[in-house]
């Protein structure tokens, strides 16, 4: 989206002395050119440099917006992006528009490396980069990754990567180290999609709970779920244990995660492993003669060992 004001009349675009030039010719003649490189090319031969200035930066949302105005001789136009050079491209083309006084010379952002993010898959963002910026954008520290577990087969490798910010963490998983650093910083995106960018954002209220889930609001959590399991003896035939754990996971603010290992155990059970996303993470074993079966067993015993820390004083 651009928008342009035209203040008074534009240079004019042709010269007849042999300093002949065309903005149209400049356009047509070197069509790998940006608008940015274009603009500023017209400006150097009109003794109009362009000027940029960043009106707005709107980065509390999934998706940063930008709006830049360059100023070239008398006009002024404005040019809106999910980043700066790309607002900065559009705010230049606009000006070009103007400038070439001609409906027939008509471009796109050139450049191949800054497509519009709105009309890219989700997966081809840059989640990492975003949450930078919003870290830089509201003066926190900038986010921390660090590699927590690799594992899996060589060749279905899988990787968990840890994201911090400020006192605060998600976890991410993926088949590449990057990849999994990209799926932590989507998780503390996706707690700031919703938010209005006219509101302040206060990141205890949008996170939530420190660190996901301590031991220390465990033992001191109010909620139903948790006290319910201090009282439960986790031994009555038929019970859901990978239910109930979910439940307290939904209440408490932390993420399961089950994997399923390939290998069968010594006496022939399968295998799976429960992490949960507490702080300090928790990974707990289960096995039995079917994968699920092995699921509810890892469950049953993630159950037990929060049992203990939220029973203890």
């Amino acid at each position: 989206m651009s928008q342009s004001r035209h203040r008074a009349a534009a240079p004019p675009l042709e010269r007849e002395d042999s300093g002949t030039f065309s903005l149209g010719k400049m356009i047509t003649a070197k069509p790998g050119k940006t608008p940015i490189q274009v603009l500023h090319e017209y400006g150097m031969k009109t003794k109009n440099i362009p000027v940029y200035e960043c009106e707005r930066s709107d980065v509390q949302i999934h998706v940063p917006t930008f709006t830049f105005r360059v100023t070239v001789g008398d006009i002024t136009c404005t040019g809106e992006g999910t980043s700066k050079k790309l607002a900065k491209h559009r705010a230049a083309e606009a000006a070009i528009n103007i400038l070439k006084a001609s409906a027939s010379i008509c471009f796109a952002v050139p450049d191949p490396l800054m497509p519009d993010p709105s009309k890219q898959p989700k997966n081809q963002l840059n989640p990492i980069g975003s949450l930078q910026e919003l870290a830089i954008h509201h003066g926190w520290r900038l986010p921390e990754y660090t590699l927590s577990q690799e594992g899996g087969p060589a060749h279905k490798r899988e990787y968990t990567t840890i994201c911090r910010l400020e006192s605060f963490m998600e976890t991410g998983k993926g088949a590449s180290k990057k990849q999994a650093k990209r799926n932590a910083a989507e998780k503390f995106l996706a707690k700031f999609s919703n938010i209005s960018p006219e509101n302040h954002i206060s990141l205890t209220n949008v996170v939530g709970h420190s660190l996901g889930c301590t031991w220390h609001s465990l033992r001191n959590s109010p909620g139903e779920k948790i006290n319910l399991l201090k009282r439960s003896l986790l031994s009555i035939p038929n019970t859901d244990y990978i239910q109930l754990l979910s439940e307290i996971a939904k209440e408490q603010g932390f993420n399961i995660t089950y994997l399923d290992i390939e290998e069968l155990s010594a006496n022939g059970q399968y295998q799976c492993l429960a992490e949960l996303s507490t702080s300090p993470i928790t990974v707990c074993h289960g096995s039995g003669i079917s994968c699920g079966s092995a699921q509810s067993d890892a469950a049953h015993n993630a159950l037990q060992y929060l049992k203990i820390i939220a029973e203890r004083k």
